[in-house]
């Protein structure tokens, strides 16, 4: 082996100054040095900051929705429930451009070729929504053409099995399945329950490739059990909506108590939606009317000034009035009665509904007493339930009443309720003077409890049985009695309010009533508002409604009939006093 002959190669025979080669050893031994001490400020003094970055760019949380607990009516049958609908997502700058897929795309979720590319146009975009809660089937499809960039979310949605006929007390929720009205927005909190979460890291292409730490599992909503019956609820919205269309009606509302428990077993409205379709949905189709909306409740309230009259010795059922000669002046103005009556007595006055009769009676009293008697049935105050928009009517403080304005409240006019405070006002006659506590949710006890006393038993019975006088021939709603039951009732045709006055040719029809008579188990109350095919008076147009759901109600709660069941006739109702 030969040595190497530094003496006879140039490069090596060169002379290296020394401080070049320390400099290179210090320049590399500087750079190991700082690369070390970035190393450290990454790894120990700012670790927190760089992981947090890392996982802004990579980590996510995953909601996972918790399902929305159901809505049922008092038998267990589903008002409103959770199906599985997942939502379709994709990120546009990973989209597989294939013209065929995607028409195909855009067919499945049912929107023009041209929509589904505008969404896809911006490349910049690293999510974009395709189409909230599709059908799983559809998912399933969509999944199978295989577009890359294309992904589903599990989600939920609301399905509705009474659709119009429950709407107005169900409600609905929006798309991010939160309560909007109804009961669903009432008990939103309840029913929502709380999402779950998982901590993930996803690569770019939005794929999970590992969790982080634990997953929270969702806590599902709870179920709520109305004290609905769905049977009585779509039997009620089907004769409202009838009698609406017949009468060429702007709008109608029913209200169903039962006096035994206070539970609501129907509360419809119509015009109505359906829940789960809300396209083009006007304002006028979502109200609750029967809770939301109040009017002058017209001779339905005359029943109150006779039970007060008896209350205060005043007069009793057999009491002869003088009602000719059909007209009486107060302040200087005249109140009249449809047709002159002559010498009524009580049990007549609220029979035939004479507002003379009716006025003289109230005007024996103070305005403190009847002002009284309308507080405690109810009236001018909200109603005690879990429900958005629940009005309280107007009841003026007696204090500020003129003789006329006595004289008008105490046929029903200068005042204002919803049906719902006036079927609930009305439970005063059906519990035997008890103004009982009504609610919407199933109740536990078999008897309503917490009532107020407003009159005693004995007036109560009396006025039953002048209602039942007014629902029978002679009276102005023979049409409400009912095939089998013995009922009792008072119509109402009130003139709409219009500017400062009144309107000549729109009104609102009213009836409320109890059945069967002796033995009370449920309040039906009905308004039909303007009705415009030439009848309009309560006796016509509201008592058949509530005839025919007071006779389907009480043969659901199995309720034995009381009269014999044989055809009757109907006697033409006497034209009713405003």
């Amino acid at each position: 082996m030969k040595s190497v002959a530094y003496h006879s190669s140039p490069l090596l025979a060169s002379k290296t100054p020394v401080w070049r080669s320390k400099f290179i050893v210090a320049a590399i031994a500087l750079s190991f040095t700082g690369l070390a001490g970035r190393a450290a400020y990454v790894q120990v003094f700012n670790n927190e900051f760089f992981q947090k970055q890392g996982e802004v760019r990579f980590a996510r949380t995953l909601e996972l929705p918790a399902n929305r607990g159901r809505i049922l009516d008092r038998n267990g049958l589903i008002l409103a429930s959770s199906v599985p609908a997942p939502s379709i997502w994709a990120i546009p700058e990973d989209i597989e451009r294939d013209k065929v897929k995607l028409a195909q795309l855009a067919k499945l979720l049912e929107m023009p070729l041209a929509e589904l590319n505008k969404k896809l146009e911006d490349e910049d975009k690293t999510f974009v929504w395709l189409k909230r809660q599709v059908d799983e089937s559809v998912a399933m499809q969509i999944a199978a053409l295989g577009i890359k960039g294309v992904y589903s979310r599990k989600e939920y949605k609301r399905q509705y099995p009474e659709g119009e006929a429950a709407a107005h007390v169900v409600g609905f929720t929006s798309i991010e399945d939160n309560g909007q009205e109804g009961m669903e927005l009432a008990f939103n909190k309840q029913l929502a329950g709380k999402a779950g979460s998982r901590r993930v890291i996803k690569d770019r292409l939005g794929r999970v490739v590992e969790d982080i730490g634990d997953a929270t599992a969702p806590v599902d909503g709870k179920d709520m059990q109305l004290s609905i019956d769905s049977k009585v609820q779509f039997f009620a919205y089907q004769k409202l909506r009838d009698a609406v269309l017949e009468h060429k009606a702007k709008a109608g509302s029913v209200v169903v108590l039962d006096v035994v428990t206070g539970e609501v077993l129907a509360l419809a409205n119509y015009p109505s939606f359906a829940p789960g379709k809300r396209h083009n949905l006007s304002p006028a189709q979502m109200r609750n009317r029967a809770l939301t909306d109040t009017f002058e409740p017209g001779s339905t309230m005359k029943p109150f000034i006779a039970a007060l009259a008896l209350e205060k010795g005043l007069v009793k059922p057999e009491t002869s009035i003088q009602t000719a000669p059909g007209r009486i002046n107060i302040s200087g103005s005249t109140i009249t009665d449809a047709h002159p009556h002559g010498v009524l007595t009580v049990n007549e006055i609220i029979q035939k509904s004479s507002n003379v009769g009716t006025v003289k009676m109230a005007m024996q009293m103070q305005p403190r007493e009847m002002w009284e008697m309308y507080t405690q049935a109810g009236f001018g105050q909200k109603p005690q339930l879990p429900f958005p928009g629940v009005v309280s009517g107007k009841l003026r403080a007696y204090k500020t009443w003129k003789p006329i304005e006595q004289a008008t409240m105490s046929y029903g006019y200068g005042l204002s309720a919803s049906l719902f405070q006036m079927a609930r006002s009305y439970s005063v006659f059906a519990r035997d003077g008890e103004l009982i506590p009504v609610t919407l949710i199933k109740a536990e006890d078999a008897n309503a409890t917490g009532g107020v006393r407003v009159i005693t038993a004995k007036n109560a019975q009396a006025v039953r049985n002048m209602l039942h006088m007014a629902a029978g021939i002679g009276g102005t709603a023979p049409k409400a009695q009912t095939m089998g039951y013995s009922v009792g009732g008072k119509s109402g045709t009130a003139r709409k309010q219009e500017g400062k006055g009144y309107a000549d040719k729109k009104y609102r029809s009213w009836f409320v009533g109890l059945a069967p008579i002796d033995n009370p188990r449920i309040v039906v109350a009905v308004m039909v508002d303007e009705p415009n095919n030439g009848k309009f008076y309560g006796g016509d147009v509201a008592a058949p409604v509530f005839s025919e759901t007071v006779a389907q109600t009480l043969r659901m709660l199995g309720v034995q009939p009381d009269m014999a069941v044989k055809p009757q006739i109907v006697a033409k109702a006497e034209e009713e006093s405003f």
